[in-house]
């Protein structure tokens, strides 16, 4: 079925977005610092070419700069000046999708404004994703946002929509954190001494 576009070329059915504030780790001890935020956002968006094979997805790709710039905005109202140091991307391809559907809008034409958004990225966005019904758990991988290897700021937020994907949907999600895992403690390369990576997908 074609959808009537309400968001550009896109028709967006519903934007989903989950918060959480870690306060203490798993054993209890108070965060060394300020609380872990973890901020995902999400839009359920019909997919025009579920039942169907399309070589050419560029049309998608060629549009999703404004999925990006939407997704930027609604980032930056929701922490205003606190700096985002990790973020990640997934998709969910409803049923009668390809998985390769929803791919097609998370490459760098999107991502590079939600980089804008947050005051750049240097490191390529972590990324995961799957095909399923509503309720299908996501699980979507988080990395410093200026060098994929600082140990610190690898974490996971798990997130679920009760009422999507449709068939003929996708769900694309970003994911934002605000401080690295609290009490981390593995060695490795400190934020501070990362010297930052090429910005790609």
């Amino acid at each position: 079925m074609t959808r009537t576009s309400n968001f550009h070329s896109f028709h967006i059915r519903k934007w989903y977005t989950q918060i959480d504030d870690t306060l203490a780790n798993e054993s209890g001890q108070l965060a060394d610092g300020e609380p872990l935020r973890k901020i995902v956002i999400a839009a359920a968006i019909a997919n025009p070419y579920a039942g169907q094979y399309v070589q050419d997805l560029s049309a998608w790709i060629e549009a999703s700069p404004e999925l990006g710039k939407e997704f930027g905005r609604r980032i930056k109202e929701i922490v205003g000046d606190t700096p985002v140091e990790s973020y990640g991307k997934a998709i969910l391809v409803g049923i009668d999708g390809e998985y390769e559907h929803g791919n097609a809008l998370l490459t760098n034409p999107a991502a590079n404004p939600i980089r804008e958004a947050i005051g750049g990225g240097k490191a390529w966005v972590p990324s995961s994703g799957k095909r399923g019904v509503p309720g299908t758990t996501l699980d979507i991988p988080l990395a410093y946002k200026d060098a994929l290897y600082v140990r610190s700021h690898y974490d996971t937020v798990t997130v679920q929509f009760a009422d999507a994907p449709n068939r003929d949907e996708v769900i694309v999600a970003w994911a934002f954190a605000t401080r690295g895992r609290l009490h981390a403690r593995l060695g490795g390369i400190q934020k501070s001494e990362a010297k930052g990576e090429d910005g790609l997908v």
